[in-house]
């Protein structure tokens, strides 16, 4: 295991060496806010009986009270047999101690080498997490350290690279305050020359299909692989609440995604986990 000197991202190696003989034309890929990892056995259930190749995930704890101290992303990398990098969005203030801290954030797994891991933490924030001198240290007021961010690294697949950003953006404050970090994001993949594949996936607390984020997806080039009707990603609630299209997976440059599915049939947290097809143009 390594941690990078800023200590805000750690990474661990499980996977066999011969996946990076064999290089395939198409992976399968799975986005999945996981909820702290609350109910890991049954997250490890499912992400075992997929194949997935890939994998993207939110809101995934380290060493925190309600998890029991574990290290969410590393024991799913060795259960896997996996590699990950792990990115700290936010020190859990009411989860830790001042000698043993608690993260919470987002992993990256993948049967093939990663690489470049690094965070954008993006420039418009809620204060709604930050700790106030009036607030007891008590779990129900999440007082936290740190921001919303994206989790960037690339995945060398043969001699193919696949940039990955996994972003977890706001889930208080409107729209506004998130497209603006979805636009840092969009903004920030620039930087890739055009026929670099790019895989962006992640918790974005909003549909979408049904914001100007939808124009600025496809000024910036990436597409959507749920281009049909939005589909929720979260349990309904009441007939009222028949839950909320915010996760969501999109590409840009010579990728192309098919059999997009949602499955709305796992219980394993708050979110259902999103999966597809992901194949080399």
């Amino acid at each position: 295991m390594n941690v990078s000197s800023d200590q805000e991202i750690e990474s661990g190696n499980f996977a066999p060496r011969g996946w990076a003989v064999w290089p395939p034309n198409s992976i399968r890929v799975v986005d999945w806010n996981i909820n702290r990892g609350l109910r890991l056995d049954s997250i490890l259930e499912f992400l075992a009986s997929t194949g997935v190749d890939l994998i993207i995930l939110q809101e995934v704890d380290l060493n925190a009270r309600r998890t029991n101290q574990r290290n969410i992303a590393r024991e799913i990398s060795q259960k896997l047999k996996m590699n990950y990098v792990f990115g700290r969005e936010f020190q859990e203030l009411t989860q830790g101690s001042r000698t043993s801290p608690a993260y919470h954030g987002q992993a990256t797994l993948s049967r093939w080498p990663l690489s470049k891991p690094r965070i954008l933490r993006f420039h418009q924030q809620s204060n709604f997490w930050r700790p106030h001198w009036f607030l007891p240290d008590i779990e129900p007021f999440q007082e936290r350290i740190g921001g919303r961010m994206a989790l960037i690294s690339e995945v060398s697949i043969g001699d193919r690279t696949l940039v990955t950003y996994n972003l977890h953006l706001e889930s208080r404050g409107d729209d506004t305050l998130r497209y603006s970090q979805l636009e840092e994001s969009f903004n920030d993949a620039r930087i890739y020359e055009v026929d670099t594949p790019i895989i962006l996936a992640g918790d974005l607390n909003m549909d979408v299909s049904r914001s100007a984020a939808a124009a600025a997806a496809r000024q910036a080039q990436f597409q959507s692989s749920f281009t049909q009707r939005p589909v929720p990603t979260t349990p309904a609630h009441s007939l009222f609440d028949r839950g909320r299209a915010i996760d969501w997976v999109f590409t840009r440059g010579p990728v192309q995604t098919t059999y997009p599915q949602v499955h709305n049939s796992v219980s394993g947290s708050d979110h259902y986990p999103l999966s597809v097809k992901l194949a080399f143009t």
